[in-house]
C-alpha cells in the first residue's frame, strides 16, 4: 500500500475517477499493488471481501494483459 502524490491526485480529478479534491476529505488517497491485494486477501475472510479481491485481481490481471498487448499504452505510462 502507498499513499499517492498530489500530482496524482490531480490527473485522478481530471480524469473524472473521483470528482473533486474535495471528496479526498483534505487527505492523498492510499493505493494498493497486485500484490497488497493479494495480501489483504490472505487477512481478511469474510465472503464479500473475498470477492471484492478476486475481482481487483482480475482487473489488474487484464491490465497487464493490455499492457503487454499494446506499444502505445506502455508509452504513455513511462511518459507520465
Amino acid at each position: 500500500m502507498f499513499q499517492i502524490t498530489k500530482q496524482e491526485a490531480e490527473l485522478l480529478v481530471s480524469q473524472n475517477v473521483i470528482p473533486s479534491k474535495r471528496s479526498l476529505g483534505g487527505y492523498l488517497p492510499y493505493a494498493f499493488t497486485e500484490n497488497g491485494v493479494a495480501m489483504l486477501s490472505s487477512v481478511l475472510n469474510s465472503n464479500k471481501v473475498i470477492q471484492i479481491n478476486i475481482q481487483i485481481m482480475r482487473v489488474f490481471n487484464r491490465f497487464k494483459r493490455m499492457y503487454f498487448a499494446y506499444d502505445e499504452l506502455r508509452k504513455i505510462i513511462y511518459e507520465s
